[in-house]
């Protein structure tokens, strides 16, 4: 996959600062928004929210295109496969 900065989404949501479970639970209704197929970016912090937040949204049937370790944060770049 390309470099992210060619990336263009359809969704971008900043849930930096947001803790668990609540990052997650941000996400998944957006999802419920989106079209099957759209992209969504997701700003995310470290530690606990990067490490449970990609394998959630795997567990419910998305699919994880690209993680990007930023300075801070990380960038989570998903599919609506379902």
């Amino acid at each position: 996959m390309k470099d992210m900065k060619n990336i263009k989404a359809d969704v971008f949501m900043d849930l930096r600062g947001v803790a668990c479970p609540m990052n997650y639970v941000k996400a998944k209704l957006q999802i419920e928004e989106m079209k099957l197929g759209q992209t969504m970016l997701l700003y995310i912090d470290e530690g606990e929210p990067i490490r449970l937040v990609p394998v959630s949204l795997q567990d419910d049937g998305q699919e994880i295109l690209k993680i990007e370790k930023m300075e801070e944060f990380y960038k989570l770049l998903m599919r609506k496969a379902v």
